[in-house]
């Protein structure tokens, strides 16, 4: 039990020195199993140019790819993760997210139509003894930098279901966010590639700066 806890408080502070020497990054999760974790390649600069415009955020304009069970992940506060298909862990790989999310870090996974399944399978791997909890719509990051009083809003229609914020928290920590059946990363997306209208790309975005916020300014 000391080592672990040694582990994580060395971790932790390794964690906090580097965000102190890059600043505000994102990393674009890349895991296996065949999924194509590389969707939306316009959504996450996208969303990255609006929040240094408008919620006061210095994010390096494009995001890096790095691997789950690569110790560069422990460079970045926020790690962003999508895809529509399979989703596949090593032991090994479970281990660094949790101890990475354990340390401080903070993971937003948005499904891009067809993960969950094999989300749910991987994440107990990483959390054995914990649960995907919803959020309410009174939860912080619906109110952070805008308001969205229903909570999640609906980019795309998919199967028709409501879409959920669904959590995993440590001693009241969020530290994984799972967007499911809302779609932001279409809505982050360049016009061009799925023709929303525009109030919908902006309540993507939008929504996209409440979790920014919340992760960064937590």
């Amino acid at each position: 039990m000391f080592t672990r806890h040694l582990t994580y408080f060395t971790l932790t502070l390794t964690f906090f020195v580097s965000l102190s020497l890059s600043g505000q990054q994102i990393g674009i999760l890349k895991y296996g199993g065949g999924g194509d974790w590389y969707s939306n390649p316009t959504a996450l600069p996208n969303l990255i140019r609006f929040c240094n415009a408008n919620i006061d955020t210095r994010i390096d304009a494009e995001p890096k790819t790095v691997e789950v069970g690569s110790a560069a992940i422990f460079q970045y506060p926020f790690l962003h993760m999508t895809g529509h298909g399979n989703v596949f862990f090593t032991n090994e790989e479970a281990e660094n997210l949790r101890l990475y999310l354990f340390a401080g870090g903070f993971l937003h996974i948005d499904d891009n139509y067809g993960m969950e399944p094999y989300l749910r399978r991987e994440l107990k791997k990483v959390f054995p003894n914990k649960e995907l909890e919803e959020l309410g719509a009174d939860h912080p990051i619906f109110n952070k930098a805008y308001t969205f009083t229903n909570g999640l809003p609906k980019i795309h229609e998919h199967d028709g279901k409501r879409p959920q914020a669904l959590g995993i928290f440590d001693e009241g920590r969020l530290l994984l966010l799972f967007t499911y059946e809302s779609d932001l990363g279409d809505g982050w997306e360049d016009p061009s590639v799925h023709n929303d209208p525009q109030e919908v790309r902006l309540k993507a975005l939008q929504m996209g700066a409440n979790i920014i916020a919340y992760a960064f300014k937590t």
